[in-house]
């Protein structure tokens, strides 16, 4: 099953508070929620800079606003910089398991502190049981979740969602305590082999934003694309 994409029907959301800029209203452009979704069409949405919330797709149409820009970073012409490369070496000893879900406590217990200690400012605060397996649950079957262990010890969990040309980074949580470890850093880089490995060309970031201190790090994966006037352009 594969719908094109002229026959989706979307909607647009009533006017909210933006979540990224301050004193901002936002709007979100949604795939109806009745619409089959496959592997495929994900995809090419992706490429058209729509991202997933649970099994929502959407993107951002603000009237008179474009801050939210897709990003995703090109696998083969990506080369760590000394940073990174730093905190690739840092992080070798820690063991990766991938598994089928995360509804376990140890998962949500780190998830919790996550929340509570580096986003009790956010959208997602306080942490919720319901809204959290909503938010990162296994849509249309391509999601995996990818566990870090230190000795044992569950210190971060990545969510990735495979597409056709490559993954999406959906979410990251680990343990705030683990700050020397930069751990949130480290998983990106992580993805970006990972998707090499896969023969893939993309880890996809979600939205870069300008201004916004919580989207300055995807400015330091290069080269970045961003989607800009329905094209793929590289910032340098």
């Amino acid at each position: 099953m594969t719908s094109s994409l002229r026959d989706l029907k979307v909607y647009t959301t009533y006017p909210h508070s933006c979540s990224y800029l301050e004193n901002r209203e936002a709007t979100t452009l949604f795939v109806d929620p009745r619409q089959e979704v496959d592997q495929v069409l994900y995809s090419n949405l992706s490429v058209l800079g729509f991202r997933r919330s649970g099994n929502h797709l959407y993107r951002p149409h603000c009237e008179g606003c474009d801050a939210c820009i897709p990003a995703r970073i090109a696998v083969n012409d990506f080369t760590a910089n000394r940073t990174q490369r730093r905190c690739i070496t840092l992080n070798q000893d820690l063991d990766v398991e991938l598994t089928s879900d995360i509804r376990d406590e140890a998962a949500f217990e780190l998830y919790r502190r996550y929340i509570e200690q580096r986003h009790h400012d956010g959208d997602m605060y306080p942490p919720d049981r319901e809204q959290y397996l909503s938010f990162l649950d296994n849509a249309w079957e391509c999601t995996r979740y990818y566990r870090f262990y230190d000795e044992g010890r569950l210190v971060a969990i990545s969510v990735v969602d495979e597409l056709v040309d490559g993954l999406s980074a959906i979410y990251t949580f680990f343990d705030p305590q683990e700050e020397k470890r930069s751990l949130g850093r480290y998983a990106i880089l992580w993805q970006v082999a990972k998707a090499g490995e896969q023969g893939l060309d993309y880890l996809y970031l979600g939205y870069w934003i300008k201004g916004c201190r919580k989207m300055v790090y995807k400015s330091e994966y290069r080269p970045l694309e961003l989607y800009v006037g329905g094209r793929w352009t590289t910032l340098l």
